[in-house]
Order: C-alpha cells, then sequence, then structure tokens
C-alpha cells in the first residue's frame, strides 16, 4: 500500500519509553519548582533547597567579600556606658558620644536602662513568630509598604530587580495604642512583650537624643522638638540560614533613613560597617545595643554627625535574628539644618524638605549605597 511505501521511505524511531519511576520523579520535580516560585517568603521558599535562586545572586562585583573584614572591638566601635549619663561623669560621656557621632556614626550602649529580661523576652517572642506555621504568618503579609503593620520580604518586593535575603515583620509603635492591635495576636504574648519593649526603648531614644543635642551645643529638646509629632516603627529581621552565602546580601550596603536606630541583635554575627573604607564585623555584645546615626540626623547637623554605610551578610548554618527600632520625624515635620550651627564658614549643606517627601524618595529608590541626602542640597 501507499502508506507502508511512505512508512518506508521515511522512517522514524519510536520514542523511547521511560521507566515510571524516572516520569515520577520528573513530575514530582516539576510540581516541587511550580510550588516554590508561588511561595511569598523567602523562609518558605528555600526549605530543603541547597542553591539560591537567581534572583538573590548580586552580580560579580556587589558580591560581599566574606574574609574580607575586621572584627570590631571598643577602638573600632565604641562602647559606652551610659550608667552615669545623669550622673558625676555627665560631660565626659556627653562628649563620647559626640565624638562617636562624629568619627563613626555607630557606637554601642550598656547600661541603658532596658532590662535583661526584656532584651531576652523580645529575641525569643520574634523568633517564635518566625517559626509560626506559614498560614498563620501569611495572615500579616503584604507589599504594600504604607501599611503600619506587615510582614514582607527582601526590601521592596514592588521595585526592586534583585532580592536580599531576609524576611521582616515592620511595626509602627508609637503612639502605641494606635498601632498595637493591627500587631500578630500570635504568639499568644506578642502584643504585650512587644509593646513593652518598644515604650522601654524609646525611653533610651529620648535620653540619647537630649545627648546628641547637647553634644552638638544645642539645647536639650532641640531634636525632639524638631520631630513634629515622632514616629517611632521597628523591624523583627529574621535571616535563615543560606546554602551560599557568598553570592548575596541579607541586606546591601545602605544608609538609614530615619533620625536614629537602636539595633537589638542575637548571638549570631551579621552587621558590618564601613569605616575609613574597610568593613567592621559588629560582634554581638549580650545585653548591649548598637546605636547608629540616619540620614535626618545628618541633616540637622549640617554634616557635623555622619550617617554611615552599613550592611547585613548572611551564614550557611545559622539563622540570624536582629531588631531595629527606627526613630523618626512625623511625615509632615519639617527637616533641615539646626540654624544654631550655620554660619559663614558653615553654611547650610542642605535644604529644608518634609520627612515624607524624603522617605518616599529613599523608598522607591530602595537600598543603595548612594545616599539620598544628595538629592536635597541647595540648587
Amino acid at each position: 500500500s501507499s502508506y507502508s511505501i511512505n512508512r518506508d521511505r521515511d522512517p522514524k524511531p519510536h520514542s523511547p519509553i521511560l521507566p515510571i519511576s524516572l516520569v515520577l520523579q520528573l513530575l514530582s520535580s516539576v510540581v516541587s519548582k511550580m510550588a516554590t516560585t508561588t511561595k511569598l517568603l523567602l523562609t518558605d521558599l528555600m526549605s530543603g533547597v541547597n542553591h539560591i535562586p537567581s534572583k538573590y545572586i548580586r552580580p560579580i562585583t556587589d558580591r560581599p567579600n566574606l574574609t574580607d573584614f575586621q572584627i570590631s572591638d571598643t577602638s573600632s566601635i565604641p562602647l559606652i556606658d551610659l550608667k552615669d549619663l545623669h550622673g558625676p561623669t555627665h560631660s565626659d560621656i556627653i562628649k563620647q558620644i559626640g565624638l562617636a557621632c562624629q568619627t563613626d556614626g555607630f557606637f554601642q550602649v550598656k547600661n541603658h536602662g532596658v532590662p535583661e529580661t526584656m532584651i531576652k523576652n523580645m529575641l525569643t517572642i520574634a523568633r517564635e513568630f518566625f517559626q509560626l506555621p506559614e498560614s498563620e504568618r501569611l495572615k500579616m503579609y503584604s507589599d504594600d509598604p504604607s501599611k503600619t503593620t506587615r510582614l514582607s520580604t527582601s526590601f521592596n518586593v514592588r521595585t526592586e530587580k534583585l532580592s536580599n535575603w531576609r524576611d521582616f515583620l515592620r511595626l509602627h509603635c508609637y503612639p502605641l495604642q494606635d498601632y498595637v492591635q493591627e500587631w500578630p495576636n500570635n504568639p499568644p504574648l506578642f502584643r504585650e512583650q512587644v509593646g513593652e519593649y518598644c515604650t522601654n526603648v524609646r525611653e533610651l531614644v529620648l535620653r540619647l537624643l537630649e545627648a546628641i543635642s547637647e553634644s552638638l551645643g544645642l539645647e536639650k529638646n532641640y531634636i525632639v522638638k524638631a520631630l513634629g509629632k515622632q514616629g517611632q516603627h521597628m523591624a523583627l529581621n529574621y535571616y535563615p540560614p543560606c546554602p551560599q552565602p557568598e553570592l548575596t546580601y541579607g541586606l546591601p550596603g545602605h544608609t538609614d533613613a530615619n533620625l536614629i536606630t537602636i539595633l537589638l541583635q542575637d548571638e549570631v554575627p551579621g552587621l558590618q560597617v564601613l569605616r575609613n573604607g574597610k568593613w567592621v564585623a559588629v560582634n554581638p555584645i549580650p545585653n548591649t545595643f548598637i546605636v547608629n546615626i540616619g540620614d535626618m540626623m545628618q541633616v540637622i547637623s549640617n554634616n557635623r554627625y555622619k550617617s554611615v554605610l552599613h550592611r547585613a551578610v548572611v551564614n550557611c548554618n545559622s539563622e540570624r535574628i536582629s531588631i531595629p527600632t527606627f526613630y523618626c520625624p512625623s511625615p509632615d515635620a519639617v527637616i533641615g539644618p539646626a540654624e544654631e550651627l550655620i554660619n559663614y564658614d558653615n553654611p547650610a549643606m542642605y535644604r529644608n524638605f518634609t520627612y515624607a517627601e524624603y522617605y518616599e524618595k529613599f523608598w522607591n529608590k530602595g537600598l543603595a549605597t548612594e545616599c539620598c541626602l544628595d538629592l536635597f542640597k541647595p540648587a
């Protein structure tokens, strides 16, 4: 027949028959990949995975050198004892704070007044939250940065092309009564313990702001008055173990947009600060806080105090928790250099602007080594 002739002229090999076990294995792999693409949080995406997805891989020129850094000591990151801040060594502590703000932009504090048990509770409750089942955590998820309570990942998933190796729970917390009902109620003690922590950290911030004002030669309440109604928010950062930490960042180098940041970190190292052109690892000291100057403080001080680049690196063995508290102006507060710090020899380095204007540019730009402050210099 013509069929048999055509078949003989144009033979086509039979497709090989795959073993059913291999078919199932391939199908399972495809299903697994499809499932991971729908995961909203890094913690769930990376469960059981031994390499990082391409969207987390930094360009070769922008990867952390995990061997080229210094280990911090008191000569690199000052440790300031606040015990006698209002005692006989007041003036000496003020000088220490001023020098640290001017030369480092970072310092550590001990005897700060926040109880040790409260610090332990805060770290424990943060870890418990990130250990909740995925379905429970995702009740708090949002990629809308305008939400005052939200769980998200990376930095700004709406705008960024490269992702950062972290999940975070962001909470506004001043005035406390305006926000606490939005917070998670699981773990059960979350609202109570986090609320107590926020209140105590705010008291520490206000003492530090008085000291910093005084160190600049300003009235004690100058900086607080410049903030308008004031704002306080915090992040519970969770950095899962990373199978290829040399390819990515928990957070790349950046400055903080706010006024001042109070950082609590667990016992796992990860924070690095740029000092004299060299990255310095700020290894945790139990029951201390890291204090760093933010962009708004650099403006108010007319560049006397520096908002310094810092970053978070990750590791392949241990999860890491860090909890920064960000103290900032209210959105409508007008920020500019203190008039007392401006003269013929020291002209104003920035124009006046509202904090809302600054923060919008900061958030949309994403974390980058170029500071937003350059956009607010006088014309």
